[in-house]
């Protein structure tokens, strides 16, 4: 990509600060980010250089490897210094927007977040199609809780099924919640890692005067990139919860009795805005232990050390050969294990997943994506 429309170069680490990447400057380039970053287990990059590159004002932070990262903050979550990589990332790219360098990736969902309020380019009027026949609330003064479905699962066909249950199984537990339907609009998770300041600013003001006008007091979210927008980017408190916490506490106060054997081998797998943005470990693991027959097994990465599925930041969008996906390393990685299913709790990781096995020529008979709340459901429906 071309500099000419950038500011110069020396001001290019104020500028990055300015946008929001204010520990760039405590980077003693100890290189460790480098070590532990995913990508170089498929590629090279490093971090370490990116950071130097952009506090010194040196061409070569614009290139590629600045569009590449997919924010899962094992950097982050390991520097010794507590740089926030992935503020300096987000906010370099935000420099990089504001002069008008877009990378075609994410031009169109970036006019679908302007124009329909969603990154899919879906209708407004279809947000809600997945709840038919379910009998949802509409949320009110009276409700608790406000069920906010995460664009993905609103709208992709997959992820669709993986919210109707999830929703089932919420008002089977008695949960006061609702939802308000087509006048959300994307909590503007991927909007704000990839670096478009305006379009996340312009779905944080719309979703919150709805919010406050609704009386919302607690947000249950489907998705946890949408959790992590309400708990850590949104004015005002919502006091979110992931979907699994939920669970848990049901589980735990007998409201939702698991019954059903489920004979599965399952792998979990930690989303990177679940784990090491959040430190949700245990909540989605104890659902799935409370499931008679199933059987736990675990990744040899987990937790903190989770593998990114590589959908964050942008990467949903992104065309990676197969042999640099990590989705597909991660294939792999629980084949080894002996397991049946991979289980997650987002439904980035369910698409990037499923895409995967297709990559690899697998299907169901090989290995099966499913979701936590699909799991459960099976038990309990």
């Amino acid at each position: 990509m071309e500099m000419s429309a950038v500011a110069p170069m020396l001001e290019i680490a104020d500028a990055v600060m300015a946008f929001g990447g204010e520990t760039l400057n405590v980077c003693i380039q100890c290189g460790t980010c480098t070590v532990v970053c995913p990508w170089n287990l498929v590629d090279e990059f490093s971090p370490r250089a990116l950071l130097r590159l952009v506090s010194l004002g040196i061409e070569g932070y614009e290139q590629k490897s600045l569009w590449n990262c997919v924010t899962c903050a094992t950097c982050v979550d390991r520097c010794p210094r507590g740089v926030d990589m992935v503020d300096v990332i987000r906010s370099t790219r935000g420099v990089m927007i504001e002069s008008g360098i877009v990378p075609p990736s994410f031009r169109s969902p970036f006019g679908a977040l302007r124009n329909d309020g969603n990154p899919w380019g879906a209708p407004r009027c279809e947000r809600t199609s997945w709840s038919e026949g379910l009998q949802v609330p509409e949320f009110s003064g009276a409700t608790e809780n406000l069920f906010y479905a995460c664009c993905t699962h609103a709208y992709d066909a997959r992820n669709r099924k993986v919210l109707r249950e999830m929703a089932t199984l919420l008002l089977r537990g008695g949960v006061s919640m609702g939802v308000i339907g087509t006048e959300e609009s994307c909590c503007g998770d991927q909007a704000h890692k990839c670096g478009g300041v305006e379009i996340h600013a312009s779905l944080e003001t719309a979703n919150t005067e709805l919010f406050d006008a609704r009386g919302v007091r607690k947000i249950i979210a489907s998705s946890p990139h949408c959790m992590n927008m309400f708990k850590k980017h949104v004015p005002g408190d919502y006091a979110p919860r992931h979907y699994t916490q939920v669970f848990h506490e049901l589980l735990a106060e007998g409201r939702l009795s698991p019954r059903r054997e489920v004979p599965l081998k399952v792998a979990y797998h930690d989303p990177c805005y679940l784990g090491r943005h959040n430190g949700i470990y245990e909540a989605p693991r104890q659902v799935l232990r409370s499931i008679p027959g199933l059987a736990c097994l675990e990744f040899a990465r987990n937790r903190r050390s989770s593998l990114c599925c590589g959908g964050g930041g942008g990467g949903i969008w992104s065309e990676v050969e197969k042999d640099k996906r990590f989705s597909v390393l991660r294939i792999e990685e629980a084949r080894e294990t002996g397991a049946q299913v991979i289980a997650t709790a987002c439904p980035f990781c369910m698409i990037m997943f499923e895409d995967a096995l297709k990559a690899m020529g697998l299907d169901e008979d090989d290995l099966r994506i499913l979701d936590v709340a699909e799991l459960l459901y099976q038990s309990v429906e």
